[in-house]
């Protein structure tokens, strides 16, 4: 396991917070004999914060599990839709979405669901709404991404962010030749992922399953 690159500076920043708040109340407590019970708390509080950001941050060493016809999860998570829908940012007709809702304690390293060319990518800025609402799909600060294999075989996936996810990151540049499982960003402290598939592909899970990112197959073409 390694830390994600984006996680650098918020990791550094936190730690020294944290230092100077701990070291503080461990002086206090030292020359005047009072607050110890004060500072044990500050320290575990301090302990748990590093923790959660270093957590958050991870990035676990995976065997992409390699499916030709398939497509991957782009996301660790939950599934929380499975819907028939109009997608009107790049194909302008029916598809399937399937919804990936990251909660804090999930790794959030974004990755790339079939091998192809990146066709397109669209950021959108936008609203900060819970991600979980079916709206948080268009609404929210989102960024798009479509990888073609051949005519057939196009998806495109959207990280959109949450009520706490402040900053979403890609690395998809048009034109680039990408492999199925390889990283492709981030999204930070809680978002949500959606996939959109042409309307014969073979859904493979169902709501609520736990899913995750170069491991899941979500469906095959």
């Amino acid at each position: 396991m390694r830390i994600h690159k984006e996680g650098y500076l918020p990791i550094v920043v936190t730690l020294f917070i944290v230092g100077l708040l701990v070291g503080f109340y461990t002086w206090h407590a030292l020359h005047h004999g009072t607050h110890v019970w004060l500072t044990v708390l500050v320290c575990a509080v301090a302990f748990l914060l590093i923790f959660q950001v270093v957590r958050f941050f991870r990035v676990p060493k995976r065997r992409i599990n390699v499916v030709p016809d398939g497509v991957l999860s782009p996301a660790d998570g939950r599934i929380v839709a499975i819907d028939e829908v109009t997608e009107n940012e790049y194909f302008h007709d029916k598809r399937i979405k399937i919804s990936v809702f990251m909660s804090i304690y999930n790794v959030h390293v974004n990755s790339y669901p079939i091998d192809g060319v990146v066709e397109y990518v669209g950021y959108h800025p936008g609203k900060y709404l819970v991600a979980k609402l079916p709206k948080s799909s268009v609404d929210n600060e989102h960024n798009s991404v479509v990888v073609k294999q051949n005519d057939e075989r196009i998806v495109l996936f959207r990280q959109i962010a949450g009520i706490v996810a402040r900053r979403i990151v890609s690395y998809a540049k048009v034109g680039e030749q990408v492999k199925q499982g390889e990283e492709m960003g981030i999204i930070r402290f809680g978002s949500r992922v959606d996939v959109f598939l042409p309307l014969d592909a073979q859904i493979y899970v169902k709501m609520g399953d736990r899913v995750s990112s170069q491991k899941t197959v979500l469906a095959t073409f």
